[in-house]
């Protein structure tokens, strides 16, 4: 886990001199905002949850973002979170879950990757897949399944390595430090057998239903 830290810690120190030196003129993307994000999806129907207090936006830096929860019944729900970071010159980069949630008191049980297969007809997904980390944590009682992934660029990425190494390759070649943070979370029922399992279908279905949608507000 020390390592871990320390190769991170190396990834951020050298995205910050490579950026801090590229030109500071950065083309600003064409994209809708997320306020104008679909409030269904398919079968899902979203209640928007309450705006982040100026402390917590002033923490992530964002440029734009979303947190609603969809529902397609009484049993089936999951949050969406979407960040979304114009540029990330100026010290505004975007906050890794394996940071944010244990910070909130979420202590993390397991972490892997997994495909899904989606559609789209953009380059994010152009194998009919994407790539994205699953991510278990728990406080007290609570257990939450999280999804999460790094967009930008016309890529998909999980890894937390790749998505710094892209924001540095980016600066320079495209002069574009844009991306985003897409987390889908959905509750573990304690009620139901194999609830980790039954979390996930969930999650994934709704990643499956959100991904071809994104296209308009990420820009590639």
């Amino acid at each position: 886990m020390l390592a871990r830290a320390f190769v991170l810690f190396g990834c951020f120190a050298a995205a910050t001199v490579v950026i801090a030196h590229a030109s500071q003129s950065e083309p600003t993307p064409i994209r809708a905002s997320l306020a104008l994000f679909p409030t269904t999806v398919e079968d899902w129907h979203s209640v928007q949850q309450p705006p982040f207090d100026e402390r917590t936006l002033a923490v992530l830096g964002v440029d734009d973002y979303l947190t609603r929860a969809y529902f397609r019944s009484a049993r089936s729900g999951v949050g969406l979170y979407i960040g979304y970071y114009r540029s990330q010159r100026q010290g505004d980069t975007i906050h890794s879950p394996l940071n944010c949630l244990p910070g909130s008191g979420w202590e993390p049980l397991s972490k892997s990757t997994i495909p899904i297969a989606v559609a789209s007809s953009t380059s994010e997904a152009p194998e009919g897949r994407i790539f994205v980390n699953r991510y278990v944590v728990q406080k007290g009682l609570d257990r939450e399944l999280v999804l999460y992934w790094y967009q930008s660029h016309g890529r998909v990425i999980a890894s937390e390595y790749l998505s710094k190494f892209y924001l540095i390759a980016d600066a320079v070649r495209l002069n574009r430090t844009d991306a985003a943070l897409v987390r889908v979370i959905a509750r573990i029922p304690s009620n139901v057998e194999d609830g980790e399992a039954h979390a996930e279908r969930e999650a994934v279905q709704f990643v499956k239903a959100l991904f071809p949608r994104l296209s308009g507000y990420l820009p590639s």
